[in-house]
């Protein structure tokens, strides 16, 4: 009997035992490839020996001090070749243990820029529909998906929100994309006007969707109107690069790709690719200058934030995608997948949408192609194909309530930055498998 409270009380799970590249072994010894990196963390695989290495060297030294009463250099280091590589003005990082509490701290932080800005009336934040921002209470409170926030929804704080960039299912028929997208960011204009811009703090955003919406970037143009926006009215552009940054698009910051650069930014996941667990946030000059030169204490910590152990494990993935010229490995090996996902599945029945950037992209499923109407949520496909996919040997990333929280359904796939062209040939064709499995078991018939 386990004693472990798992995430569902009901099944059993593997019982992984190593890690061999893309792939996990577990107890029996079966190989599972990984093409979702557990939940696009796994950014070099789960085996390299320079992270590997570079983790015990760093416990040989010293694992742990508290950064109340010290710096480290694995934590001076990595923050200097993060700044060295960050878009626009962002010029210091606050170093946290994981995405969540990335984001909480770009939260309490925007809010206390203003207090000590003088501006202690600015108190709401926006975000989108159908985003996700973490778990913890301030994160999920600015999140936007409904079935995550609904049983918590009395003890959250109140956030407001914009409709998302879902050219799939919103664009309308005398619309380009970019006409679209422009129409979709000037709804951000509004919601502000209606609140009173002097009391907003900021817009949150994903700069490319992940678990709700999967892999839903934005059209051309829409994030630099949105930046327009943001300035215009003297409120922060807060993006959340969690799950689709730290080169999961094909550059290290996704945002590098659509021209422009947040005031403040959340990563983890692909920063330490799951060797340790680490996250951090970002922010310009202006903001922290103005912390130091009012109060001088940001009011906020964990006791785990600049960790050295995971520091350095962090900046040794870092160096690694670096030496290896990853990111364009990640490009390279990201076309291939999106064209082995079209000419496998681009007519399939229900296969309704394929889309995202370099190696994070995702197959939504429908019920049918013509009408894009959803699979009933009752029949939770998302988790058959999961099961089935699983039973092959192959780990993706399924997701429900893709549309408004309910209804939807997509798969995400977020491969580690090392795969090779047999690797996508591999998840394609189990993933086609998986899927014909599952629709089998629905009594859904193509």
């Amino acid at each position: 009997m386990s004693h472990v409270f798992h995430r569902s009380s009901k099944g059993t799970l593997p019982v992984a035992a190593k890690g061999d590249g893309v792939y996990i072994l577990d107890t029996n010894g079966k190989r599972y490839l990984d093409a979702s990196g557990g939940a696009a963390v796994s950014c070099l695989g789960h085996s390299h020996p320079k992270v590997v290495q570079a983790i015990k060297d760093q416990v040989d030294q010293l694992a742990y001090a508290h950064t109340g009463f010290f710096t480290n250099q694995a934590l001076e280091e990595l923050s200097d070749h993060l700044i060295a590589r960050a878009p626009g003005d962002l010029q210091y990082v606050y170093m946290v243990s994981g995405g969540s509490e990335a984001m909480e701290a770009a939260l309490k932080l925007g809010r206390q820029y203003f207090i000590e800005k003088g501006e202690p009336e600015r108190r709401h934040f926006i975000a989108r529909r159908q985003s996700y921002h973490g778990n913890t209470l301030g994160a999920l409170a600015i999140g936007g998906n409904m079935w995550r926030r609904e049983q918590f929804s009395p003890i959250l704080i109140d956030s407001n929100y914009v409709p998302p960039c879902y050219a799939y299912r919103d664009q309308r028929p005398d619309e380009t994309p970019e006409e679209y997208g422009l129409r979709i960011a000037d709804e951000l204009d509004e919601r502000i006007r209606q609140l009173g811009p002097e009391t907003v703090i900021g817009f949150v955003a994903e700069t490319v969707v992940g678990a709700t919406a999967g892999a839903l970037a934005p059209t051309e143009g829409y994030l630099k109107r949105i930046r327009e926006i943001c300035d215009r009215h003297g409120i922060l552009l807060i993006l959340d690069e969690v799950m689709c940054g730290m080169g999961r698009t094909g550059t290290l910051f996704a945002c590098e790709q659509d021209g422009v650069a947040p005031d403040i930014a959340a990563i983890a996941k692909g920063l330490g690719g799951g060797y340790q667990p680490i996250g951090a946030m970002l922010c310009t000059g202006e903001i922290y200058d103005t912390i130091r030169n009012g109060s001088g204490f940001f009011q906020h910590g964990h006791t785990y934030m600049g960790h050295p152990t995971a520091c350095a494990a962090a900046l040794a993935v870092q160096k690694v995608i670096d030496e290896e010229n990853l990111l364009e490995n990640v490009r390279q090996k990201g076309a291939k997948l999106f064209d082995a996902l079209t000419a496998r599945f681009g007519n399939h029945p229900f296969v309704g949408d394929i889309r995202g950037r370099g190696l994070f992209q995702a197959l939504e499923i429908v019920a049918d192609r013509g009408t894009k109407d959803p699979i009933e949520p009752a029949v939770q496909i998302h988790a058959k194909i999961k099961k089935h996919a699983m039973d092959l040997g192959l780990m993706c990333y399924p997701g429900g309530g893709t549309i408004d929280g309910k209804r939807g359904n997509h798969i995400l796939l977020a491969p580690p930055f090392i795969v090779e062209d047999s690797h996508v040939e591999e998840i394609v064709g189990k993933l086609d498998d998986a899927m014909k499995a599952a629709f089998a078991e629905a009594g859904l018939s193509s």
